[in-house]
């Protein structure tokens, strides 16, 4: 190969190196920072040095503008004059006798121009200038700041803040009656940690004065390593619908409000008349990069932050991924690295004002363990269980059996059940979970216990003034998310199915409606699950078998066998109104990457009617949550859920739907009267 080939290939190795370097380094710090991509930007910058030095050594400042060469014959002197400069000159003999001899000279004038700098193309490609050293140092400086964000995302907040000497408090489940705290404090000094409270609200009227004394809630004597120095305080005997303020003798305070009685709805000022709560789900600090943010930032919670104030929620439902262990560099296997992941978000400089005035509540999903975690309790799912169980856990609503993941609650006019997704699932087997004949599940993603669990919470009548039944996934349950969908429902559409069967009873009963709030796909949509339109066939017992029709036609004949051991399966057909739809919301993430292509679509499991209708669909912004409030008019039967989307701390979107309606009759008259 040529010089000039060579430089010609080293040229386009430059080229692709530093294009690659950059898209990559664009796509990780502010779309998506998967693990895979910082190893081949490093990989691209190794190659980008070598073959910028290359070029740059090989790049010549001038272009040739003329190249002439003269050739002048003169008569040789015989002389050597040895003063006289060596020339390219020739003797030649006499071209005929009695000639002189003749000298030829021969003259090369090359006229050259410095190259032009090329400064865009220069800075856009992070080719070498071939004039000038400036450019180039500094389009070489442009791919290495590339490369130093990524690291700097990478490897700041790991290094350099573990948050190993964190102090935390925050509230944890309030009920009407109680309230959790849960404490972190590994300064021995401070031992032991005590906390108290007071009752916070103004006085009622002039004659109304309140016991605003602060009392005592306990201590926690001792904290160890076994828990990461977390432990757990409960507030009792707290009055329902009430503001309390509480300290801790580490110097941490703050406030909430009680739950309003159950079936009741606040009759304080500014929330009387509404049951208001935000949800989402996934955060990573310091994303999208910034450079000169802390590393710890948080951008999503400052959102949230900003937008508590008008809303004034009871409780922020946390829907999974509170943590990315693998994302964008897996630091380990250990219950340590598991718990470094917690503190870093907990110690987040915008964690405070999302925390202060707001009571946390969660599940988990895949990355609190491993991505689209499939295989149960094994492998690392104990380390990576070890702080959910410690830090949430600990402070989450009471467990519906001891020892298990899964929970259930109720607050003024809704009934919770909150989900795990993760440590029962059947493994991933690319199927979608149902039999292609009869449509029963082939898997689970709930376990038999669980499945129970929830159906019975299903069927179960709520108290008096209870009008909605609120189930809590960390994946999505509706199967229009093509992408990734043997994580989601998708993949358990059998189990899925009766999961809506019981769904759709509960709006066959009237007077409850059943809403679905989900996380995981950092985006945001909203989904209906009608009945079909034909009901189902279903097994009511057995009965006798009918006569049996004369094979051979022959007029008035019947063939009468003894069949009076023999019996049939006696079917009805179960028809469910349109008002027992139910809705799922899904948003996220709180603060993450969203998709920059679409991964969401209408479909279906009947080719009868769509079984999963998009209401709105919104997969932009890096930060998403959704408020759900409450109402029950004094003027209505029905009860009012009211979903207000945030996106990037600016609303973007509402939706309003009603409890189906609590009245007697078939399914078509119930229809009719819904609205």
């Amino acid at each position: 190969m040529g010089g000039d080939e060579l430089n010609q290939v080293a040229k386009y190795v430059t080229l692709i190196s530093s294009l690659g370097l950059r898209a990559g380094a664009y796509v990780f710090l502010r779309w998506i920072p998967g693990h895979h991509l910082p190893p081949s930007i490093y990989a691209f910058l190794a190659v980008y040095v070598t073959s910028f030095v290359y070029n740059l050594i090989h790049t010549e400042p001038y272009r040739v503008i003329s190249d002439e060469i003269d050739v002048v014959a003169r008569e040789s002197t015989g002389e050597d004059d040895g003063d006289r400069a060596p020339s390219d000159s020739v003797k030649i003999g006499a071209v005929a006798e009695g000639e002189p001899e003749l000298d030829l000279d021969v003259e090369e004038t090359i006229i050259v121009e410095e190259n032009e700098p090329q400064v865009v193309q220069t800075l856009l490609t992070g080719l070498p200038s071939p004039s000038s050293l400036l450019w180039s140092g500094l389009t070489f400086a442009i791919n290495l700041a590339a490369v130093l964000m990524v690291l700097d995302l990478v490897y700041r907040g790991p290094t350099f803040h573990p948050a190993h000497d964190l102090s935390l408090a925050r509230v944890g489940y309030v009920s009407d009656r109680d309230a959790k705290l849960l404490v972190r404090e590994p300064d021995a000094s401070k031992y032991p940690v005590s906390a108290s409270y007071r009752y916070a609200d103004s006085p009622v009227s002039m004659g109304s004065r309140p016991d605003g004394t602060w009392k005592s809630a306990g201590q926690l004597a001792w904290l160890d390593n076994s828990t990461d120095f977390t432990g757990t305080l409960e507030l009792t005997r707290l009055k329902p619908d009430t503001r309390y303020q509480w300290h801790l003798s580490s110097n941490h305070s703050g406030h909430f409000t009680t739950a309003p009685a159950v079936g009741s709805l606040s009759g304080r000022f500014g929330t009387e008349g509404v049951f208001t709560f935000v949800h989402s789900s996934c955060l990573k600090n310091n994303f999208p990069y910034r450079p000169f943010r802390h590393a710890l930032s948080n951008p999503g919670l400052k959102h949230l932050s900003a937008a508590l104030l008008g809303l004034k929620a009871q409780f922020m439902l946390f829907l999974g991924d509170f943590i990315y262990i693998d994302v964008p560099r897996r630091p380990g296997v250990m219950a340590e690295d598991y718990r470094r992941e917690y503190r870093q978000t907990y110690a987040s400089p915008d964690w405070t004002a999302a925390a202060r005035e707001l009571p946390w509540i969660h599940v988990y999903d895949d990355h609190e363990v491993a991505n689209d975690w499939d295989k149960n309790t094994t492998g690392v799912f104990e380390a990576a269980f070890d702080p959910y169980r410690n830090y949430h856990i600990s402070v989450n609503p009471p467990a519906v059996r001891p020892g298990e993941s899964w929970f259930s609650f109720v607050q003024g006019p809704a009934s919770f059940f909150m989900l795990d997704t993760r440590r029962y699932r059947a493994p991933n087997d690319n199927t979608n979970g149902s039999d292609p004949i009869t449509g029963a599940p082939t898997k689970s993603l709930l376990g038999e216990h669980q499945l129970a669990d929830l159906l019975s919470w299903l069927k179960r009548r709520e108290p008096s003034g209870v009008r909605w039944k609120i189930l809590v996934s960390s994946i999505p349950f509706t199967k229009n998310w093509w992408f990734g969908a043997q994580d989601t429902w998708r993949g358990y559409l059998g189990e899925r199915q009766i999961i809506l069967e019981a769904m759709w009873d509960v709006g066959l009963e009237g007077g409850v409606g059943v809403v679905v709030l989900s996380g995981d796909r950092h985006e945001f949509a909203a989904t209906a699950f009608p009945p079909p339109p034909d009901g189902k066939e279903e097994i009511v017992g057995l009965g006798p078998l009918p006569p049996i029709a004369n094979p051979f036609g022959l007029k008035g004949s019947v063939i009468e066998p003894d069949v009076s051991n023999l019996q049939t399966l006696r079917t009805r057909r179960k028809r469910w109104p349109l008002s027992a739809t139910v809705h799922e919301f899904s948003a996220s993430p709180l603060s993450m990457f969203y998709l920059p292509y679409r991964t969401y679509k209408e479909s279906s499991t009947s080719p009868d009617y769509i079984s999963d209708v998009c209401i709105k669909y919104i997969p932009d912004g890096n930060s998403k949550f959704g408020a759900v409030s409450i109402s029950n008019p004094t003027t209505s039967d029905q009860s009012i859920l009211h979903y207000r989307l945030f996106v990037d701390g600016v609303e973007k979107w509402s939706y309003t739907i009603t409890t189906p309606p609590d009245v007697t009759g078939s399914a078509r008259s119930k229809d009719a009267i819904w609205g």
